[in-house]
């Protein structure tokens, strides 16, 4: 009898679990979250792909993030910098950042993990030292008195691309591990 019962016995855990535990993925995206304007569609698609997501933000930048059991919420300090460090010091190999500041993606890459920009660029080893560079020239330009062109406004191609993007760079460290 004791038998039967062992078979009927079930045991829930999440899509998260499931993942980790049977497929051995232990990816995690971490999210430079002052000022992200993907918010929404990282978590849709962390859902779908049953993996977790750490959002980090400073006091200052607080915001209201969905309350669901793979989504984890870091509160930094509000100073310089405090957003990266805590987002350097917790990620692994194969984890996912999604940042749109490069210094932090260039130490994200050499720590062997994936960085990818809120539009959808996908940082990577050939175009990280020309993104740092084409930032320190703009740099050079403002504290010499001149202007540097701003972002472009951000547009439903770009979300499009940032999730594409995203999906794409999930499905690859899949295929790594």
């Amino acid at each position: 009898m004791k038998d039967i019962q062992n078979l009927c016995r079930i045991k829930v855990i999440s899509v998260h679990q499931f993942i980790e535990n049977y497929w051995g993925i232990n990816m995690i995206i971490l999210v430079d979250g002052d000022a992200c304007p993907v918010t929404s569609l990282i978590e849709r698609i962390a859902k779908t792909y049953g993996i977790r997501v750490v959002f980090f933000h400073s006091t200052c930048h607080h915001s209201c993030y969905s309350n669901d059991a793979y989504v984890e919420k870091i509160m930094v300090d509000n100073v310089s910098q405090a957003v990266d460090m805590a987002i350097i010091n917790k990620v692994s190999e194969g984890d996912i950042v999604v940042t749109g500041d490069f210094g932090l993606a260039s130490l994200i890459l050499a720590k062997k993990a994936r960085a990818i920009s809120f539009n959808g660029m996908i940082f990577c080893e050939d175009n990280i030292d020309k993104l740092l560079f084409e930032r320190y020239v703009a740099g050079a330009v403002r504290r010499g008195g001149g202007r540097v062109k701003g972002p472009a406004r951000r547009t439903k191609r770009d979300d499009s691309r940032f999730e594409k993007s995203l999906s794409f760079l999930i499905s690859q460290n899949m295929k790594d591990i």
